[in-house]
């Protein structure tokens, strides 16, 4: 018996509704167990809606031994979240661990101090390196290896849950010479 949990979609999983109440997930014993392995106390998807990057835009590990990564975000594509809500985007090592940075910067989001472009667009800079001080706000720092990332968008609109909204793919910015 197969038990889809979501649908993959430009290197991203997007966990369709996987956690819930007791009633809600009566009999559904494989889901349960796949979202505990996943997450265990996951919230509802109205509460928090968490893609999850698999891959880069070309279909290849995220590796920043080997290339630095962005995402970039239209105005139009920024996530969906509530104003009382809010969105984050967590770096976490191959082991699924936080990644030490001399920013002690773990997550980043809407409610970091992030510079927007002139047309409302949003540039995050992944990498082990810094960008330079006038990206350092746009900054996520990785391992100096294979990384995972998480975004979590904290009381989604509606319109981000159907269909499920998928972030900008992450997209190569470099390859790291050595």
């Amino acid at each position: 018996m197969e038990t889809k949990i979501g649908i993959v979609q430009d290197g991203w999983s997007l966990p369709e509704r996987i956690f819930g109440n007791r009633d809600r997930m009566q009999g559904l014993h494989l889901m349960r167990a796949a979202a505990a392995h996943l997450g265990l106390y996951g919230n509802d998807l109205e509460e928090t809606f968490y893609p999850n990057c698999l891959s880069d835009s070309d279909g290849d590990k995220l590796d920043a031994s080997k290339y630095n990564y962005v995402i970039t975000f239209s105005k139009d594509r920024l996530p969906p979240v509530d104003p009382r809500g809010f969105w984050s985007l967590t770096m976490y090592d191959k082991d699924q661990f936080l990644v030490e940075n001399p920013l002690n910067r773990y997550s980043i989001g809407d409610r970091s101090e992030l510079k927007y472009g002139e047309d409302g667009s949003l540039v995050l800079y992944l990498q082990h390196e810094s960008p330079g001080a006038s990206k350092e706000s746009n900054w996520l720092p990785t391992p100096n290896g294979e990384f995972k990332l998480t975004m979590r968008i904290y009381i989604p609109l509606p319109e981000g849950l159907d269909p499920l909204y998928c972030p900008p793919p992450v997209q190569k910015a470099g390859e790291i010479s050595e």
